[in-house]
């Protein structure tokens, strides 16, 4: 298989593609002949660059059209792609560039600051757009590959560690379909949204690969979350399919007038649940209902509203057609080898086995027609804004700050991300608390790593509460 050939080489070379939009206010329209082509020449600057099957490829690009023609490019000569969020830090490329040890490094000139406190140049090639002679390579062909063979590879949030590197082979590309027609409702000839920025698992599948399955086309957005923006490009660009986070939806509908253009026709979100205010507010200036779901990094999506059936409040539908997923002591379990985006395991680690049932770790109640009701993380991961944030990485980086002598991180409920970060802080030896230090240990977790993942709520004791073997009592934090 290979998807470049198989769907975009395949697809009407004047069908629509993708539509980008820059931060300038540009516009292009692409079709998917000059996508074909593009990517088979962005391929052949990568072969020139040394590029085999198997090498990493690293993006740190935003949701401009080079995104996506680098993936193409990477399917294209069975490339490995890692593709990174803008809100890294330098020390969270750092830990990326570590872990995969790319081969090239495709950046936008505006992330250079960052990604110039690593060793990437020393590394690898990089490569920094706009650039000219991006494309300018003899096109290379579409190789042959095995459905096992890595394509993808997408960091977790981690929990009691460093973020893990979870690699999707390439029957995950194909295998988005069965979630495109189900979950996403895509049609050919439609105009597809999904608003979340590059580098994350849910952008590249809905941003354009499960569009693409469908024949419809995708729209890149390269701009800030602005809610009266949002609902503008939705009716301009005659938008059929939203996709966006249950917080986007919720800020949209409190700080800009719902409109419903006559193109839009679907809603769907993921990330986290959905309230019912926000649902309602939707269906009554749309007279739609959103759709939510439910999917992990490793397991892609897995869950939608079965066929024309009503979305229920707070529900995030029932499995996917064929997928097998049963409620184990609270916890939602799953059957991989029902699961055709299932992902092969960790970098560096044994693959995982698909014969074994996946406990995905988040607590879930069923209904009796077999609606999945989402309640909670069996682990300590803080899901905020349908970011994943695990503890340990913020406070490492809060215990690097001079006035910290300990530091823990628990999860708070809030109205519109449904979770906040909440650090505890114990002061080092003199330094005394205060709203000062409070707001200077924000601005320290913003400068090293990714900005979602600072505390929005900072507060101080004498010492934290643990167990008589020394562990954590999170479940204290939580409740206090």
């Amino acid at each position: 298989m290979n998807f470049a050939r198989d769907v975009v080489d395949a697809a009407p070379p004047d069908a629509p593609a993708l539509i980008e939009l820059g931060r300038d206010g540009s516009r292009r329209a692409w079709t998917f002949g000059e996508v074909a082509e593009t990517s088979a020449r962005l391929a052949g600057r990568l072969r020139r660059e040394g590029v085999e099957p198997g090498d990493v490829v690293m993006t740190l690009v935003g949701n401009r059209s080079e995104w996506a023609l680098a993936l193409v490019a990477c399917f294209r000569i069975g490339a490995v792609v890692l593709p990174c969020t803008e809100q890294l830090r330098a020390a969270d490329l750092q830990t990326r560039l570590d872990v995969v040890r790319p081969r090239v490094v495709i950046a936008d000139q505006r992330n250079l600051g960052e990604l110039g406190q690593t060793d990437a140049a020393e590394r690898a090639t990089l490569i920094v757009i706009p650039d000219p002679a991006l494309c300018d390579a003899a096109p290379a062909p579409a190789v042959d590959l095995d459905p096992e063979a890595p394509a993808l590879i997408v960091f977790t949030s981690g929990t009691t560690g460093r973020p893990r590197a979870a690699v999707h082979p390439h029957r995950y590309l194909p295998g988005q379909e069965l979630m495109a027609r189900s979950w996403l409702g895509a049609r050919e000839g439609d105009l597809v949204w999904c608003t979340a920025s590059s580098g994350w698992s849910k952008s590249a599948r809905n941003a354009f690969v499960a569009p693409w399955l469908c024949g419809a086309a995708g729209l890149l957005h390269d701009a800030r979350f602005d809610a009266a923006e949002r609902l503008a490009v939705v009716e301009r660009e005659r938008v059929n399919v939203l996709c966006m986070s249950p917080t986007e939806y919720r800020l949209v509908a409190k700080r800009a007038p719902i409109r419903a253009p006559a193109s839009l026709r679907r809603l769907v979100a993921a990330g986290e649940a959905l309230d019912p205010e926000t649902l309602a507010r939707w269906r009554e200036a749309t007279g739609l209902v959103i759709l939510d779901g439910y999917g992990q990094t490793e397991t892609a999506h897995l869950t939608a509203p079965p066929g024309d059936a009503e979305a229920r409040p707070g529900s995030m539908g029932r499995p996917l057609p064929g997928v097998r997923m049963w409620i184990d002591g609270g916890e939602l379990v799953v059957d991989p080898a029902t699961v055709p985006t299932f992902f092969s395991g960790y970098l560096g680690a044994p693959p995982v086995s698909r014969s074994r049932a996946w406990r995905t770790g988040d607590r879930v109640r069923e209904d009796g027609d077999g609606y999945l009701y989402f309640e909670s993380r069996a682990d300590d991961v803080i899901i905020s804004s349908g970011y994943r944030i695990g503890p340990f990485e913020v406070e490492s980086v809060l215990q690097s700050h001079p006035a910290v002598a300990e530091a823990a991180v628990v999860g708070m409920p809030d109205p519109d991300r449904g979770e906040i970060v909440r650090a505890v802080v114990v002061p080092a030896p003199g330094h005394a608390p205060s709203p000062e230090l409070g707001r200077e240990l924000q601005e320290h977790v913003k400068r090293l790593t990714a900005p979602y993942k600072h505390p929005r709520i900072v507060e101080f004791a004498a010492e934290l509460p643990r167990t008589a073997s020394g562990k954590l009592r999170r479940a204290q934090l939580r409740s206090g």
